[in-house]
């Protein structure tokens, strides 16, 4: 395939004498040109949301969401994961991050690893990739061999696939249930997809992994009720939530977290519910975790 030929790979005449720019011209035209990538995700919401769904059903199925990816658009799939745990409670198998070369290229990239379909396959293998999963390839330009790798083994082990490209007719979207693309166009520096592309493929995680979250009850209101608590700060958002989506007064709030072992959800059902840490973790459990169903409010 003839890269040249890719939107994310041509030369922005508008940045074509990028190195002779003030200071302040050269972040204006990269403040102009970020801010095309939300109309491009825009774009894309149907899809996005198709995705949605099946995430949505591969968690309440016991299943996890799976990021594929090389190079940036693995770290930031793995950026993603990693957040999950702490800002929604998830168990840390929940929700994985598959990066080419492995978590140590996170930091130190793996020169020719995004090269290798079959070092897709062997990561999938290790984490026993099965038909409740839903794999999302991450690929920039849209035809990393990784990631058709990746795409092409989950697809046989009967896993939900989606394909993220900011490039249009991407080869990784002809090996993907659900093909989503956000063509970004040149970048301001040429071929940097680290840039709009990673970008919007950091915005199209976001929005796959917290309106997963929100469909699964993981979130009451707008709130992140199953956060773990793991530092003062952590703890003083946790009861500030309490008081907000109850009403109660913080001493009350503060209180009711004690009970419930500083974890709000079970807080919150606690108060709403007017009932016992034991009965609200009871409630809660038998709601699968849904806030608004444990405490009998449709």
């Amino acid at each position: 395939m003839d890269l040249s030929t890719l939107g994310t790979e041509t030369r922005n005449e508008r940045t074509a004498e990028l190195d002779r720019m003030p200071v302040s011209e050269l972040l204006s035209v990269m403040n102009a040109e970020d801010q095309t990538v939300a109309l491009a995700v825009r774009e894309a919401l149907p899809e996005i949301g198709a995705a949605v769904e099946a995430i949505t059903e591969s968690l309440r199925r016991g299943g996890r969401l799976i990021y594929l990816g090389a190079g940036t658009s693995g770290r930031i799939g793995l950026l993603d994961a990693v957040e999950c745990p702490p800002t929604f409670g998830t168990h840390p198998d929940q929700v994985v991050g598959l990066l080419s070369g492995g978590p140590s290229a996170f930091v130190t990239a793996v020169e020719g690893a995004e090269d290798e379909p079959e070092r897709a396959v062997a990561d999938l293998d290790q984490i026993g990739v099965g038909d409740r999963d839903t794999v999302v390839g991450l690929a920039a330009s849209g035809r990393t061999p990784y990631v058709v790798g990746g795409l092409r083994h989950a697809a046989a082990k009967g896993a939900v696939t989606v394909s993220v490209a900011c490039n249009r007719d991407a080869l990784i979207s002809r090996y993907a249930d659900i093909p989503i693309e956000v063509p970004t166009g040149p970048e301001v520096l040429t071929g940097s997809t680290r840039l709009k592309g990673g970008t919007a493929e950091k915005m199209v995680c976001n929005m796959l992994s917290t309106a997963s979250m929100v469909r699964v009850g993981k979130v009451y209101g707008n709130l992140m009720v199953d956060v773990r608590a793991s530092n003062d700060k952590l703890v003083d958002r946790a009861r500030r939530m309490v008081v907000q989506a109850t009403g109660a007064d913080p001493e009350t709030a503060a209180e009711a977290l004690r009970a419930a072992g500083g974890h709000a959800k079970t807080a919150v059902v606690m108060l709403l519910a007017q009932c016992t840490a034991a009965e609200a973790a009871r409630r809660l459990e038998a709601a699968h975790g849904d806030t608004r169903t444990a405490i009998g409010r449709p």
